[in-house]
């Protein structure tokens, strides 16, 4: 599988918080959520990204609550997949179940604006823009299966005599 778009740079320690803010939170709608994604950050986020880009960051990405609405935030808002140096697990977690792609890489060289062509199978990443390749860590075995099917609740639903 090949994801290629153009990259969004954040820092460190992104927290949940900080990717859809509380006071967004009282609704369920997954397109309202993503009109708010990052906008403790940067209110014009949702407006920047277009179907298939990709948020690139430092360590510990996702940190602080267990909120899957962050992922869902980010999903809804047209974004493939999240590289990062590191993930919080819970985060990395929820990325998997709802559908959106975590991929481990060292992001140093990627820039904001570059356009990136993520080859999963190969665990690559070219730097379109820079003419460079750098690899990356994709998730593997079940974690694959889930995200091939779009998120737990496909993946459950395509196995037989299992009800989601």
């Amino acid at each position: 599988m090949i994801i290629k778009g153009r990259a969004h740079k954040f820092g460190d320690d992104i927290d949940t918080d900080a990717i859809i803010p509380g006071p967004y939170l009282r609704t369920t709608d997954p397109y309202e959520l993503a009109s708010h994604c990052m906008a403790g950050i940067d209110e014009n986020f949702p407006k920047k990204v277009k179907e298939g880009d990709v948020i690139v960051a430092g360590e510990n990405f996702g940190c602080g609550s267990s909120r899957e609405q962050a992922v869902i935030a980010i999903k809804y808002c047209g974004i493939k997949a999240v590289i990062a140096k590191s993930f919080a697990r819970i985060f990395y977690r929820n990325a998997i179940n709802v559908g959106l792609i975590p991929i481990m890489a060292n992001t140093d060289e990627i820039e904001d604006g570059d356009i990136v062509e993520i080859d999963l199978d190969k665990e690559e990443i070219k730097i379109i823009n820079k003419n460079k390749t750098i690899k990356c860590e994709t998730p593997k075995g079940l974690e694959r299966e889930i995200l091939n099917a779009g998120g737990l609740v496909n993946y459950l639903k395509s196995k037989k005599g299992v009800k989601a």
